[in-house]
């Protein structure tokens, strides 16, 4: 009978956990509003042993650059130091916007934040700003959202989309952040 009970137990939160990662991808793909905002921020990404993006951070700059297009906002920041390989993942961003057509004169570059976490407190530090709308994958929109918020006024998360597998393994790590930064106090 305990037996029963523990598997039943097991069974219900690993549904919960994969529910929670499902929405956390779906909520995170919305449209970004047509409203205007101060700046575009995007989140830093791993950048390659070659020194260019990867695959998720030419998604998110290229995703930003075309909301830049669309007029949402004037300036793009585009956030990360250096990780595992130089340059930074705020640079080779911009380099992928670049070639976007995205113009030197809308480019802000953050290049010391290393999580999320400082990636909104140092990007409030370079901008002066009162509504952002932020870039990063879908499945981490929702935290990420919630962490510009305490930097920003105002501040809306979307999320580019990349290949099915990425998505779900980062939606399944991303439920382990957002209930330890929810247990943190820091949503």
């Amino acid at each position: 009978m305990l037996r029963r009970r523990v598997l039943l137990t097991v069974g219900t939160l690993g549904l919960c956990y994969l529910a929670m990662a499902a929405w956390l991808d779906r909520r995170g793909a919305r449209v970004a509003p047509d409203e205007r905002f101060d700046a575009i921020v995007v989140l830093g990404c791993r950048v390659r042993p070659d020194g260019t993006a990867s695959l998720s951070l030419a998604r998110r700059a290229r995703h930003a650059a075309a909301l830049h297009r669309r007029g949402l906002a004037p300036v793009v920041v585009f956030t990360g130091g250096v990780g595992t390989h130089p340059p930074s993942e705020a640079s080779a961003a911009a380099a992928v916007a670049r070639a976007e057509g995205l113009p030197e004169d809308a480019i802000v570059l953050e290049e010391r934040s290393t999580s999320t976490e400082e990636n909104a407190r140092e990007a409030a530090r370079l901008i002066d700003a009162t509504r952002i709308l932020v870039v990063t994958d879908a499945y981490h929109a929702f935290r990420a959202e919630r962490v510009f918020r305490r930097h920003f006024p105002s501040a809306v998360a979307v999320g580019s989309q990349g290949p099915r597998a990425v998505r779900v393994r980062g939606a399944l790590r991303e439920v382990t952040a957002v209930i330890s930064y929810a247990l943190l106090r820091r949503l």
